[in-house]
């Protein structure tokens, strides 16, 4: 298990005719849970997307689970929780997850437990279009948990959450990694990074900090993650 979760080397990604990732190298270690900071239109969610195989790259390397991204091996290895909401409107939570879980071969009674993990049990039976968009974030996340995956792609899971249900899920990220899963999470919410293991700081496509929340700090003399990102931030422009 000494091999990473995903590895990233030299990754080029354009999008038309911007380049959204330059040259990107980086890695996921297995039971670890990294965080992946930075302002919106910097290439967070281009990145998850390659790493769930649904992006194609320029250039580069991209290996996930020892296989190509997106392979065949890896899609009950490999859980994708995007931005939008990526479940069925027209159904109710549970025929979502009874969809899903179908399709995943799970035991029907995983169903009973994601629905308390992500507390919608009282929701179960409303259509997922009548939801909150916090609510149907959940759904989506619900379904990521369904088939107790070895990596979690999670794109802002925590966004338009209450400040109770946030600490609940970092709760339960950290218990995932204890577990061995491990997990990349994109936000632009910068105090999230002190729950991480590891945060990558990403600015215009380009990685420019790699630490623990501590370590980040420390190198930087800065006292919040906010802070020590626009330090890192004026050094890569400098």
């Amino acid at each position: 298990m000494s091999e990473p979760a995903a590895a990233v080397s030299e990754l080029m990604v354009s999008r038309g005719k911007n380049t959204v990732l330059q040259g990107l190298s980086l890695q996921v270690n297995r039971g670890e849970v990294v965080g992946l900071l930075g302002p919106s239109g910097c290439g967070k969610t281009t990145l998850i997307r390659t790493l769930a195989g649904v992006q194609k790259i320029e250039s580069g390397e991209v290996v996930v689970l020892g296989a190509t991204p997106g392979s065949l091996q890896n899609r009950r290895k490999v859980a994708y929780m995007t931005q939008a909401s990526s479940v069925y409107p027209d159904l109710t939570v549970s025929q979502n997850l009874s969809y899903f879980a179908a399709i995943f071969r799970c035991d029907v009674q995983r169903i009973g437990q994601v629905l308390e993990t992500v507390d919608l049990v009282q929701v179960r039976h409303r259509l997922t279009r009548d939801l909150s968009g916090g609510q149907r974030a959940r759904v989506s996340l619900a379904v990521a948990l369904l088939a107790k995956p070895e990596l979690y792609l999670l794109d802002e899971p925590t966004v338009g959450l209450d400040p109770v249900l946030r600490r609940d899920l970092w709760s339960l990220f950290a218990d995932l990694a204890k577990e061995g899963a491990s997990l990349l999470i994109s936000s632009h919410v910068m105090d999230e990074a002190d729950r991480c293991d590891r945060v990558l700081l990403l600015r215009d496509g380009q990685l420019i900090a790699d630490d623990s929340p501590a370590g980040l700090r420390e190198q930087t003399q800065t006292s919040t993650i906010e802070s020590a990102f626009l330090t890192f931030a004026k050094r890569w422009q400098a």
